[in-house]
């Protein structure tokens, strides 16, 4: 009898619900089958600070999420025979490994079967200017801007071969996210790494599991319009897939949220540029011909998706030292606030112009007029219509003297700028820039080990 593959997305992202695993884990208790628990945690801007984490102590620099996210599911997963695979290494996947190693001796369970899977991080392998010239966004890396991050997408060979040599536990650092479901299905299923319509599939399948909740009716919720119940009991998502590639995406009995056509079609479409081409370490998947069809109760069968072969190169994500972002807040309330804010507004910019010509400020008048600054419909005449303002200066430069000119300013109309000003916070964060390159396949070499072996 062919098996079916259950994976459980217990985190789309590292600030993801801490408690969401116990649902799905309870639900996965219940069958045989090969069963798998995901952690999606590492966007692109968390793996850049966990780099610059690991640079003030190299004990660290794996993903926060991990602290808050395994003890509560690593005892159950373990004890259950549900086995776990999660980008929390971020930075340091070994420190990850190990910390999870100590989890699992604090909940009462021997050492688990430990893999850490690296070669992720290319910050060693180029310079800037090897970088710059293999830039796929049209941005021009400086040649003597600081790399803080280098890391590229790893597929998901490293992961379905860490299952086939008896991992409980895989850690990753940077991978593509649908891989973290493709490994498993790999390795559960025995496909062959050329079989390029069953690799469409599970990575489909990752790419409806990855945003967690999304799926699930989480994002899509739009009071009247896209109604989800049970929304602060949002039930997390678990694909059920067939050797054949077919899948179900569907949730924990009795938990909140809702599976529908409409909520799978949403994230089948969510950060796809091109439906016909979208670009994985493994397949290239086109989605066109993808049908999503309910068969029951928060239920929904997906099938259809076409693989051609994968990409050449892959995709790597640089993260460089760019300078300083000063962020200064105030708030007005009342009769005739935006009036006041606007008025704030000029006395900050007129002062900087004369003490700061050079620094280009942003300046939003948040409640009014500020997420889609010109594209915004025009605002009211009518000055109390808005009955608060928050007033936003933003402003980037190399140095931290400027800023904190900009956010001095800002503090002094309390006392003097227009009336009622208050709630003035301030804001100086080290600022990232990032550019995707096209780095060769033989450049990058995987390495799968297991903690606690020799090496």
């Amino acid at each position: 009898m062919q098996q079916l593959v259950r994976i459980g997305c217990a985190a789309g992202f590292a600030g993801d619900r801490a408690d969401a695993a116990l649902p799905i884990i309870g639900e996965l208790a219940s069958h045989r089958d090969p069963r798998f628990l995901m952690f999606e945690t590492l966007a692109e801007r968390t793996l850049a600070l966990c780099q610059l984490e690991k640079r003030r102590d190299p004990a660290r620099g794996y993903s926060p999420a991990l602290e808050r996210m395994l003890p509560g599911a690593l005892g159950p997963c373990l004890e259950n025979g549900i086995r776990i695979i999660g980008n929390f290494g971020a930075a340091n996947p070994r420190a990850a490994g190990e910390r999870i190693a100590t989890l699992a001796r604090a909940a009462g369970f021997p050492r688990p079967r430990i893999a850490v899977i690296e070669g992720d991080d290319v910050n060693g392998l180029f310079s800037t200017e090897e970088l710059a010239a293999r830039q796929m966004d049209g941005k021009v890396l400086d040649p003597c801007a600081n790399i803080v991050a280098a890391n590229v997408y790893l597929g998901a060979e490293p992961i379905a071969r860490a299952f086939d040599e008896g991992a409980e536990v895989v850690v990753t650092g940077r991978v593509a996210d649908p891989a973290l479901a493709l490994g498993p299905l790999v390795h559960a299923h025995r496909w062959d790494w050329k079989d390029w319509q069953r690799l469409a599939s599970g990575t489909l399948a990752g790419h409806l599991l990855e945003c967690a909740g999304q799926v699930t009716g989480g994002y899509f919720a739009d009071p009247g319009r896209k109604d989800v119940p049970g929304l602060a009991e949002l039930g997390y998502p678990i694909a059920e897939v067939e050797p054949s590639g077919e899948l179900i995406i569907t949730k924990p009995v009795l938990s909140g949220g809702i599976v529908d056509r409409r909520t799978v079609a949403e994230q089948i479409l969510y950060e796809v540029h091109d439906p016909s081409a979208y670009l994985t370490p493994d397949v290239i998947l086109d989605i066109t011909d993808v049908e999503v069809m309910p068969v029951g109760p928060d239920r929904v069968r997906v099938v259809g998706a076409r693989g051609k072969p994968r990409p050449e190169t892959l995709k790597a994500t640089a993260f460089l030292a760019s300078g300083m972002l000063g962020e200064a807040e105030i708030s007005y309330a009342g009769p005739n606030a935006p009036a006041r804010a606007q008025l704030a507004a000029e006395i900050v910019t007129t002062r900087m112009a004369k003490r700061m010509p050079e620094l280009q400020i942003r300046v939003d008048l948040v409640g009014r007029a500020s997420l889609f600054g010109t594209l915004a419909p025009a605002c009211s005449t009518d000055a109390d219509a808005t009955a608060e303002v928050r007033l936003r200066f933003a402003a980037q430069h190399a140095e931290r003297e400027p800023l904190e000119l900009l956010l001095d300013e800002v503090e002094a109309l309390y006392c003097s700028g227009p009336a009622g000003g208050a709630g003035v916070r301030r804001y100086l964060t080290p600022r990232l820039a990032s550019a995707s390159c096209l780095i060769e396949r033989d450049k990058v070499v995987p390495r799968v080990t297991f903690l606690g072996a020799s090496e």
